[in-house]
């Protein structure tokens, strides 16, 4: 974590300010913590005391959401699609989440390991079997059990995990990204309302924002929670005849909380990060096995077959509502149901994916989360799904009805058509678990951050909140399996999905504007000078331009080490800054210079930062990074000095600049530079006022 001090503050050496911030914790969002909390707790216990009532009065509420708004979920998802597709694929693309000299922290494997095992788990090898199965032998259009049928069922369970989801995640995952690293905002949902609200984001309107989160992420996390232990819970007892009861399944909800807790404890690099990779690759292990030990030959096929099928249908699916059919409960039992629970998780999974994301652009981004993880959910749909129908067409019918009427048993019934079952049964319960401790732990961690005031995105909740929400999570779990099982918890998550669905579109809202005047930063850019002239000579005459030219010369040949940065630091730059900052103030200019040093090393974490903060919500931010770069070489190979790196100090604007050079610019050059881009940023603010006008 970093450090910031003021330059211009003075503070007691023992008082609580003078600490770093990275030993100091996070303050709590009392509102938001306390809302919630008392929320999800209530809901709870209710469900504990009086479980026929809370299952009564929840397939009520899903049968009300399910009419009135079903319409409203399935045209969403498609609308999210196409705006997340639309930025990555437009001149937005190019944009970085995080400042434009930033680069991703974590590689690709890693990176697509996190965000995988974060977004999704227990519930794919619950639904892989069950969902294919149910929707061939109980189509919810067309007649059962035909060709058809079994081509449609596997594509609908395709359908209800595929790029649609991912859309509402890389949609929430890019708005806290780019608002948080490269709109120095906080690492919170109100952020990326800024640009709609202003500064009531930061009062009730951003903390019922945030609140209604925090409660759509507490119950879409207690759903996959649920299915997972009852996932367990069967294995269990398939393998040492564990009993399959209430009682079984509190005491699994209780040890994985505990494990979960300890990994979120240990923070993401440590703990999430390498249970990530590792129930990732356990889980292609136990896909290929059903390949490879099956009939290799035909699942292979029906891959390939399912994704044409997939490509086909998809457009047709995204706008299905079955407006001339009566399908009873199928919509509410299915799509709004995943609808809801892609929505509810959004914050969630976006949140953790921000945190990964930092560095890259958002065509990276966007392409990242709906491609691979497509590509796995793709490889290991196709392979269960179609390997359980092959059993069904084959004349084991037994096995298909057992499925429908207890589909949490579908996944280890199938295993045990094949080699091993012991031992693939086995690890199919530790994946399982993995699983469970990933999305519990990851799920602790990102409440923690949305129920705190974080300093800096880089900060973490509380280790005393994170235990809290872990455990307050398997309360609910536990309350819902009372209540009536996968059921409830279903109903519950259609529920409290809609409200975050409604702050969804403000968030596309929010994004777009602020790219929009990203947009018009870069055309201000583009209009006038690259670099400007008070950045390449002070204005001389002639009888001294020789002199002046010369000294830019020897300025671009100069390669300082850390020692000759920090004298002119401190000699040139921060007193010429300080000085502009000064007279800005007397113009009614809220100005102010503030360094930020990183004391743990992580390269390219330093900058001094002249900040003018007028009555909007864009204040001017003049960043000088000192970045570390290797020492050129001339044709031979032959380096310039002796020294393998120098030093440089980049101009940003924030987020956006070109990275040029100040180093060995005079006080005059630095002031004309600062008030250049300061000129630029008011006419930024002047076309954004009146492209409003406009509209």
């Amino acid at each position: 974590m970093s450090e910031k001090t003021t330059e211009a503050s003075k503070v007691p050496e023992d008082s609580e300010s003078s600490r770093p911030m990275k030993e100091m914790p996070a303050p709590v969002n009392w509102t938001v913590f306390i809302g919630a909390a008392i929320g999800i707790l209530a809901i709870a216990l209710w469900g504990i005391l009086a479980p026929r009532n809370a299952e009564n009065v929840l397939n009520t509420v899903v049968g009300w959401i399910s009419d009135a708004f079903g319409w409203f979920y399935i045209l969403l998802a498609l609308i999210v699609l196409i705006f997340v597709i639309y930025l990555a694929l437009s001149r937005f693309g190019d944009v970085k989440l995080g400042p434009s000299h930033s680069e991703p922290q974590f590689g690709g494997f890693t990176w697509a390991s996190m965000l995988f095992a974060a977004g999704i788990g227990t519930d794919l090898m619950f639904f892989a079997v069950a969902e294919p199965v149910t929707q061939y032998l109980h189509p919810p259009s067309g007649e059962a059990e035909t060709v058809d049928a079994a081509r449609e069922a596997t594509v609908w369970t395709l359908f209800h995990y595929g790029v649609s989801g991912w859309g509402m995640y890389a949609l929430m995952g890019m708005a806290l990204a780019y608002f948080a690293y490269r709109m120095n905002l906080p690492l919170a949902v109100r952020s990326a309302l800024r640009p709609i609200f202003g500064k009531k984001t930061e009062g009730r309107l951003g903390d019922s924002v945030d609140l209604a989160a925090v409660l759509g992420t507490v119950f879409g996390v207690a759903t996959s929670l649920g299915i997972g232990v009852v996932l367990i819970n069967v294995g269990l007892n398939v393998l040492f005849d564990v009993p399959r009861s209430i009682g079984v399944q509190i005491v699994i909800v209780v040890l994985g909380v505990a494990t979960a807790t300890l990994s979120a404890v240990s923070g993401v690099a440590k703990g999430i990060r390498r249970l990530s990779e590792l129930n990732v690759l356990l889980a292609v292990v136990l896909a290929l096995w059903i390949l490879i030990t099956g009939k290799t030959q035909y699942l292979l096929e029906g891959l390939v077959l399912n994704l044409g099928d997939f490509v086909r249908l998809f457009p047709d699916m995204m706008l299905q509502t079955f407006a001339f059919e009566d399908t009873g409960t199928w919509m509410s039992d299915w799509t709004l149901f995943f609808w809801a629970w892609w929505i509810a998780w959004a914050s969630f999974v976006g949140l953790f994916l921000a945190r990964m994301s930092r560095g890259r652009t958002i065509r990276q981004f966007v392409g990242g989360t709906l491609i691979i993880p497509l590509v796995y959910i793709l490889m290991w749909i196709s392979i269960y799904g179609n390997a359980a129908l092959d059993l069904i067409r084959g004349g084991n019918r037994e096995f298909g009805e057992n499925t429908v009427l207890d589909p949490e048993g579908g996944f280890f019934r199938l295993l045990q058509e094949y080699p091993a079952f012991t031992f693939v049964a086995g690890l199919a319960i530790v994946t399982a678990l993995l699983f469970y401790v990933t999305s519990a732990d990851s799920a602790a961690l990102v409440m923690a951050n949305l129920t705190s005031k974080l300093p800096t995105p880089q900060h973490d909740g509380r280790p005393a909140l994170r235990i809290f929400w872990a455990a307050t999570t398997g309360l609910l779990t536990i309350a819902m399996l009372l209540v009536g099982g996968i059921g409830a918890l279903q109903s519950a998550t259609v529920i409290m999905g809609l409200p975050f669905a409604f702050a969804m579109i403000l968030v596309m809202i929010g994004l777009y504007r602020a790219l929009r005047v990203e947009s018009y930063q870069t055309e201000v850019e583009n209009e006038t000078m690259a670099l400007a002239l008070s950045g390449r000579a002070e204005r001389v005459d002639a009888r001294t331009s020789s002199v002046q030219w010369k000294r830019r010369l020897s300025r671009a040949l100069s390669f300082p080490d850390v020692a000759a940065a920090n004298r002119y630091e401190q000699e040139t730059l921060l007193p010429t800054l300080h000085e502009v900052a000064d007279e800005m103030s007397k113009k009614g200019v809220d100005t102010a210079v503030v360094s930020l040093t990183d004391e743990e090393g992580e390269a390219g974490e330093d900058y001094i930062e002249l900040i003018a903060q007028d009555d909007g919500d864009q204040p001017f931010r003049y960043q000088v990074w000192r970045r570390r770069a290797p020492m050129p070489t001339f044709g031979g190979g032959r380096a310039v000095s002796g020294h393998e790196e120098y030093v440089r100090l980049e101009v940003y604007l924030g987020a956006s600049g070109r990275g040029y050079d100040i180093m060995g610019y005079t006080y005059a050059q630095i002031v004309d530079d600062v008030l250049d881009q300061y000129e630029r940023h008011l006419e930024v603010l002047r076309r954004q006022g009146k492209a409003a006008g406009d509209n």
